[in-house]
């Protein structure tokens, strides 16, 4: 299995930069062409929130267009502090999921080899995210259901400390009681998020944690206490994540963008590794 995963995309009414400068819809169109034309091609699409920068009709509008234009397997999608609930169901009801979600935007997705738990963590009205009573409550109904499967949780907003201080008042608040039913469940291979614009990773209730870094603009690295929010224009990129039998869930960074290359390992003949090379290219062939 081969699960590509986008996050952060903000994109725009047409002809409006976000912040007055990131080409967002561009930059959305190209990581959607770039996913595209990855062989072999994903089973599936993942998008974790933050699909739209003030989740306006509009914004959705082109988004859909862009899914349609571009991607053939099924997209799956969670929303971001950016989105806004109602408009996302009204615009985006089409995709798998959705339609049948009701106070939350959040659902499972039940017929890959690895089992998607997608989870909705929007405050209304706020930055920040968290994880209600009901929601604590679904995802652990959810988790028990299937405890031989390997699971991934989808989730918009981090429950980490990452130390750049402006994303650290807008993570995921209450992350003690997620991961208090976390640790319950040891099927979880994976938690999955955006949010933060940068790639991060870091162990927590007892599974690994992943922030995926976003396909437009990168939160600026930064880890003075007193640093005002601020982004850059970093490479976009996205992750892959493959799933074997023999190697269970295995993440890959991809970046969006096109560099020379790729170029063959000529080896140098003094290189010390090249004797043994050479006979495993003989043993291979």
């Amino acid at each position: 299995m081969l699960l590509a995963h986008l996050t952060d995309l903000h994109v725009r009414p047409t002809g409006t930069p976000a912040y007055r400068i990131v080409d967002t819809n561009m930059l959305t169109e190209r990581a959607l062409r770039a996913v595209a034309a990855l062989r072999p091609a994903p089973d599936a699409v993942i998008v974790s929130g933050d699909l739209t920068d003030c989740g306006l009709a509009e914004e959705y509008d082109l988004l859909a267009g862009m899914f349609g234009r571009y991607l053939s397997m099924p997209v799956y999608v969670i929303p971001g502090n950016h989105d806004r609930r109602e408009v996302l169901k009204a615009r985006l009801g089409h995709l798998p999921g959705i339609a049948g979600t009701g106070d939350f935007i959040q659902y499972v997705v039940d017929d890959l080899p690895v089992r998607l738990v997608m989870l909705d963590t929007v405050v209304p009205g706020f930055g920040h995210g968290t994880l209600c009573a009901e929601r604590l409550a679904h995802l652990d109904e959810t988790l028990a259901a299937e405890p031989e499967r390997p699971t991934a949780i989808v989730m918009h907003h981090p429950p980490l400390v990452c130390g750049i201080e402006h994303m650290d008042r807008i993570n995921l608040h209450a992350a003690d009681a997620f991961a208090e039913v976390v640790r319950k469940h040891g099927q979880v291979e994976r938690i999955l998020c955006g949010h933060h614009h940068r790639p991060i990773v870091t162990r927590f209730a007892g599974t690994v944690l992943q922030v995926v870094p976003s396909i437009a603009h990168q939160v600026e690295f930064d880890l003075d206490a007193d640093a005002l929010p601020a982004f850059v224009m970093e490479p976009p990129a996205f992750q892959v994540h493959q799933w074997t039998p023999q190697g269970g869930l295995v993440s890959h960074g991809v970046y969006v963008e096109s560099y020379p290359g790729p170029y063959p390992f000529v080896l140098d003949a003094a290189y010390p590794g090249a004797e043994g090379e050479a006979s495993a290219a003989r043993d291979a062939a």
